[in-house]
């Protein structure tokens, strides 16, 4: 008998834009990888692949939304992220609403999140007579065609709509469920420990004060194979608690990283060059996002352990998720007599975001905004920890 041909690979877009909200596109970005999608994440900026989102996070894009192949290309789903003024720059750009009415119109599958539900879609028209939702600060700004609902996600014909930040893994989990089937989502979702009650809790021992004096300087370490969405959502979340973030690139080739996932992402340095700065300005918080291949690299990376190493001299903060616990923390002996979370969440520890003193460790992706929010509250307070929770819908 003749061999089975294979399904054709799903087709996904991501348009992106100055002032996107990094965490809602990152997330589909990843999730719709891992299922196995062919995943274009398409700058709506005027020619410039390079596009600076919020927080400013700085995306390397892999096509222009107007002009080139992308414009004639068939997608089996364009998703919308949010974010201020990132949706209503997606809503202006007339080159991808074109593209999105035509798509509509043969039936493909369209998705937005946050604002982009409203300032996009629902400006186009593209939601009338549809149930959705959207972040609750733009609820009002759907017109009365729309059916507003209060839910993390909403599926209504060929519509997908979501909330905010905290509902985006929720969010691209439902896309993979539309484009594939409930048994792929429910995989990816196990596999992540994905988790869907918002807010988090800190299993905490040998308790003491983590001390900065006024902004804290954060150390953000990354490297090829560095997994997106755990880099993407600590520098989200602690820029919105206003810490001053460093991403610096362990690297020989420059700034310019590719992730896991496929994301380009640029840092804002060197990891040489953050060396050099922390002699004059030491860093309160050390901490590194997970992702096998790009753990092992800052592993190697001597910078890098000499200043963790460092840190854990002077009883300052540094933490890690996923793969970093195990491939960067523990060979350099910096968990030596600590609990720690654990990678797979089968080992003895099973806590999703564990403090021990001046360490802090979780367990992989899909525990990355608790332990992003957890950080915060260690080095600034409960009450901005709130407010930052507050503002990613994860309270």
């Amino acid at each position: 008998m003749a061999a089975q041909a294979s399904p054709p690979t799903k087709k996904v877009l991501v348009p992106i834009v100055a002032g996107t909200e990094p965490v809602e596109a990152a997330v589909p970005i990843d999730v719709l990888r891992r299922a196995g999608a062919d995943v274009t994440v398409a700058s709506a900026d005027d020619g410039e692949l390079v596009v600076e989102v919020m927080y400013g996070v700085r995306i390397v894009a892999d096509a222009l939304v107007a002009g080139g192949d992308c414009a004639a290309a068939h997608f089996d789903l364009i998703v919308l992220p949010g974010g201020v003024p990132g949706a209503a720059n997606l809503g202006g750009c007339a080159a991808l609403e074109a593209m999105v009415r035509r798509h509509a119109a043969a039936r493909g599958l369209y998705a937005a999140i946050c604002a982009a539900p409203p300032l996009a879609l629902a400006s186009w028209g593209m939601l009338n007579g549809l149930k959705a939702t959207a972040h609750p600060l733009f609820v009002d700004k759907f017109p009365p065609e729309v059916a507003a609902v209060d839910a993390s996600v909403v599926v209504d014909a060929s519509a997908v709509t979501s909330r905010g930040p905290a509902t985006s893994t929720e969010f691209a989990l439902a896309l993979v469920e539309q484009l594939y089937s409930k048994n792929k989502a429910e995989q990816i979702a196990k596999e992540m420990l994905v988790r869907y009650d918002a807010g988090y809790t800190i299993d905490e021992v040998n308790s003491v004060q983590w001390k900065c004096n006024g902004t804290p300087k954060v150390l953000v370490p990354v490297a090829n194979g560095t997994e997106e969405m755990e880099l993407i959502t600590i520098i989200d979340v602690l820029r919105r608690a206003d810490a001053d973030v460093v991403v610096a690139s362990a690297e020989n080739a420059g700034v310019e990283i590719v992730a896991r996932h496929g994301m380009r992402i640029v840092a804002d340095t060197t990891l040489d060059e953050a060396a050099a700065d922390d002699q004059t300005s030491s860093f309160d918080l050390i901490i590194l996002p997970g992702g096998t291949p790009g753990a092992k690299t800052m592993s190697s990376n001597e910078k890098l352990v000499a200043l963790l190493k460092k840190q854990a001299a002077a009883s300052k903060p540094y933490g890690a998720i996923g793969a970093a616990t195990a491939h960067v923390l523990e060979p350099h002996g910096l968990l030596e007599g600590k609990k720690a979370a654990d990678q797979d969440g089968g080992g003895e520890c099973e806590s999703r975001v564990v403090v021990d003193g001046n360490v802090i460790t979780s367990g992989g992706t899909g525990t990355a905004m608790e332990f992003a929010v957890a950080a915060v509250e260690k080095l600034l307070g409960r009450d901005v920890a709130q407010r930052v929770a507050e503002g990613l819908l994860f309270a």
